[in-house]
């Protein structure tokens, strides 16, 4: 009989690529993993590593293993949600991975309410760009992701994660308020010769804004980048940069930016997803209620100016 634990070592390996990685994610030890896939292979009684310098590879017998061990974890995580389904209390742990914009505007008014209406739930929080919450989450780091999707920009999909709509949020031109003594901004093309602020490039959000900024004719002039957008922010209104900001940013805080409507009115996606085989989980689908119930507390819109223009 095959371990699941040291098949779960051995498609941990495949998804994160050297046994340090493995050690860290699972914190076992580096020896202990190596002792552990070399009882798998005494078990399997074929080869399943092979070594390629440094690291290793799995051979093809490793990768039929790996396959099926994905189905064995979706199964065993199915019957866990469904033992949890027949109790009578909400209780539980649930790992949530949330970009930041999300983590402000939604996670302070869902910890609340979950404190409230289901105390038995842990909910541990994250900080994670998408992209990468997606992979983890997929890979069992985390039990549900809050996401985002830019227009035009589909986000990575995993057949093992479903989708599930939260909210969305129109996308803005932020410039600074009148007083700072810039020339006056009607349209995303008086911003061509402007100090621009982004996220790092790779971000969905850094494309995007480029591919807006292009669209009307101008390569941005981006002198600043960073993923902090609280950061973004204060460049803004200190009358420094200007940027696209999404509304969700605003919620709660009021600004002394100028916010202007853009083309088309563009609104990024915002989305959770979660394994398929632990959806049902009761912690889980408290989690996602909460969550829907504080987006929907949130106006829709952001903090503009009735004097905002179409930019």
């Amino acid at each position: 009989m095959l371990d699941v634990r040291r098949l779960r070592l051995l498609r941990e390996l495949k998804i994160r690529g050297t046994l340090a990685e493995v050690a860290e994610a699972l914190q076992y030890s580096p020896s202990s993993v190596s002792q552990q896939l070399a009882l798998l292979e005494k078990e399997a009684g074929v080869q399943l590593l092979r070594k390629t310098g440094r690291r290793v590879q799995l051979t093809p017998q490793a990768e039929v293993l790996v396959a099926h061990t994905a189905h064995l974890l979706e199964t065993l995580e199915q019957a866990e949600a469904d033992l949890a389904a027949s109790l009578t209390t909400v209780s539980g742990t649930v790992r949530i991975a949330v970009f930041q914009s999300a983590a402000l505007a939604l996670m302070p008014g869902t910890l609340t309410r979950m404190a409230a209406t289901y105390p038995e739930v842990r909910i541990e929080m994250v900080q994670r760009e998408p992209e990468t919450a997606l992979h983890e989450t997929w890979a069992r780091d985390f039990d549900l992701v809050i996401a985002e999707q830019y227009p035009g920009h589909a986000a990575p999909r995993y057949a093992e994660l479903d989708r599930v709509r939260l909210t969305g949020d129109a996308i803005r031109l932020a410039v600074p308020g009148p007083d700072k003594g810039l020339p006056p901004i009607r349209a995303l093309e008086d911003t061509a010769d402007l100090a621009w602020v982004m996220e790092p490039r790779g971000a969905a959000s850094r494309h995007w804004a480029e591919q807006a900024c292009r669209s009307a004719g101008f390569e941005p002039d981006v002198r600043y980048e960073t993923a902090d957008l609280q950061a973004q922010i204060r460049l803004i209104e200190s009358g420094n940069a200007v940027g696209l900001m999404p509304d969700l940013v605003w919620t709660g805080r009021e600004t002394s930016a100028q916010l202007l409507l853009l083309p088309g009115n563009p609104h990024r996606t915002v989305f959770t997803s979660v394994r398929r085989s632990s959806a049902k989980r009761p912690a889980i689908l408290a989690a996602r209620e909460v969550l829907a119930v504080t987006a929907d507390s949130i106006a829709p819109a952001g903090p503009v100016p009735p004097e905002a223009k179409s930019a």
